[in-house]
């Protein structure tokens, strides 16, 4: 059973930085694929930054070049660091991890940017 603790998540105002957590346990962290997602009010989950067990990364264009995933094998975690934060980034954002076609689902944690 692959178990997700996530955390980092609240309120912030626009412009403004936040950095999530997503700590794996259940699993042998270091092989699976691993992705942050989001989940708006009433809008399809999306994917919106990814990074395979080699360490490659990718993006939704909506996010380029403001948020950063990154993992830390040692720790079993996974990290979002979010700059440069807007309104429509509001959302639940969930930890997945990925082994195969099988797809584990952390929580979810609220991310609210406004002032």
């Amino acid at each position: 059973q692959v178990q997700f603790v996530e955390s980092g998540g609240g309120l912030v105002q626009p412009g403004g930085s936040l950095r999530l957590s997503c700590a794996v346990s259940g699993g042998i962290f270091s092989i699976f694929g691993m992705g942050w997602y989001r989940q708006a009010p009433g809008k399809a989950r999306e994917l919106v930054a990814g990074i395979t067990s080699s360490a490659s990364t990718n993006y939704a264009d909506s996010v380029k070049g403001r948020f950063t995933i990154s993992r830390d094998n040692a720790k079993n975690t996974l990290y979002l660091q979010m700059n440069s934060l807007k309104p429509e980034d509001t959302a639940v954002y969930y930890c997945s991890a990925q082994l195969g076609n099988v797809h584990y689902w952390g929580q979810g944690t609220q991310i609210t940017v406004s002032s």
